[in-house]
C-alpha cells in the first residue's frame, strides 16, 4: 500500500470528492454511496446505506459498457458484444477500479467491518465503486457518469478480444459469475531439457480437479487445463 493510500484510509466524502474532482451538487448522493449497511445499523438516524445506489449503479454501468461495447467494435455479434460487458463489469474488475481511486479509504463502515479489512474486500469494492456510479447518475446526469467510468475501461479496448476468448479468462467468469468457489492452477509435473521444457498443470475449482493440460510453458498448460475444465463446468 502506497503512502497515499495510508494517508487516505480516513478520507472523508469531501476529500473524494475534491481529490477526484466529482463535483456533487446534492452531496447526499455521496454519502450515501460512501455507507455501507453496516454503518446505517449502528447509527439508527435515518442514514441511508449505499445499497439502492449500488442497485442503480449496476443498470447504468451495464448501458454505458453496452454502448461503448456497440461503438467500438461494430463488427462484433451480440454473442459477443454480451461476453466484453460481462467481461467488463465483473465485480473483481470493478474492484480493481475501485483500488485505482483509493476508493475504499472513504468509504463508512460499521466497526466489526472496519476492523476486519471491510474497506479492502473486493466485494465491497466493487459495490461501492457501482453506488458511485449511480450516485454521479443521479446528480448530474448519464453524461457524468459515462464521463467518469470511461477512463476505466478504454485502456483494455485493445485486448478485449483475446481475454474473452481466453479460456482462463471463461473459467474464471464462469467461477465468479456462479460463486463456484477457489479457482487454482496447479503445475503437477515437468519434463525435459531446460530449453524444451513441457509442464504438467491441473486446475482445481474449490479443491476439486476439473481440468488437466501439458504444453511448452506453464501459461500453454494451464489454458489447455481450462478448455478441459470448461467442458465440466
Amino acid at each position: 500500500m502506497t503512502q497515499q493510500s495510508k494517508k487516505r484510509e480516513v478520507e472523508t466524502a469531501s476529500s473524494l470528492n475534491e481529490r477526484l474532482g466529482l463535483s456533487f451538487s446534492n452531496f447526499s448522493l455521496l454519502t450515501a454511496a460512501l455507507t455501507h449497511r453496516s454503518y446505517a445499523n449502528e447509527h439508527l438516524d435515518g442514514t441511508e446505506d449505499n445499497e439502492r445506489l449500488e442497485y442503480l449503479g449496476d443498470a447504468v454501468l451495464d448501458f454505458i459498457v453496452a454502448e461503448w461495447s456497440y461503438r467500438h467494435f461494430p463488427e462484433q455479434s451480440e454473442g459477443i458484444l454480451t461476453k466484453i460487458r460481462a467481461y467488463l463489469v465483473q465485480n473483481h474488475r470493478l474492484a480493481g477500479f475501485a483500488r485505482k481511486i483509493d476508493l475504499g479509504g472513504a468509504l463508512r463502515l460499521g466497526r466489526g467491518e472496519k476492523s476486519t479489512g471491510g474497506n479492502h474486500r473486493e466485494s465491497m469494492l466493487g459495490s461501492a465503486f457501482e453506488a458511485l456510479l449511480g450516485a454521479l447518475f443521479l446528480d448530474a446526469g448519464y453524461e457524468k457518469a459515462r464521463t467518469f467510468i470511461l477512463p476505466f475501461i478504454e485502456p483494455l479496448r485493445d485486448t478485449l478480444l483475446d481475454e474473452i476468448n481466453d479460456p482462463k479468462s471463461q473459467v474464471q467468469e464462469k467461477v465468479q459469475a456462479e460463486k463456484l468457489g477457489a479457482l487454482i492452477y496447479r503445475v503437477t509435473a515437468s519434463s525435459g531439457p531446460d530449453h524444451a521444457k513441457t509442464y504438467e498443470v491441473e486446475v482445481e475449482i474449490n479443491g476439486v480437479a476439473m481440468g488437466r493440460g501439458s504444453g511448452s510453458s506453464k501459461s500453454a498448460a494451464e489454458r489447455e487445463a481450462a478448455r478441459e475444465a470448461l467442458k465440466k463446468i
